[in-house]
């Protein structure tokens, strides 16, 4: 009975300090807008922008060629010597790796 008393007598006293605390916990460990998810949102966030921009460089080096090969015909020889390994029949074609 006496730990009873004295543990309502520690709530008493610092009911301030454990509501703080708890609302702590709660905001950052366990509701739906936790901080811990934010911050695993954000994280996702970047990684998917840093993909966006990657893929529309892509897209911009593809366009770029694809606008090449329509109007120079000497780059489509070009991109299928270096590309596809194609050759002429009497040529022999070296393949030098970096």
């Amino acid at each position: 009975m006496t730990q009873l008393l004295s543990f309502w007598n520690f709530i008493g006293r610092h009911k301030y300090v454990i509501t703080v605390v708890a609302f702590g916990l709660i905001i950052g460990f366990l509701d739906e807008n936790s901080l811990v998810r934010r911050a695993k949102y954000r994280h996702e966030i970047n990684q998917l922008n840093s993909e966006i921009e990657r893929y529309q460089k892509e897209y911009q080096e593809s366009t770029e060629l694809l606008n090449e090969l329509t109007t120079n015909p000497e780059a489509l020889e070009r991109i299928a010597r270096e590309k596809y390994l194609m050759k002429k029949p009497n040529e022999d074609v070296f393949v030098f790796e970096k």
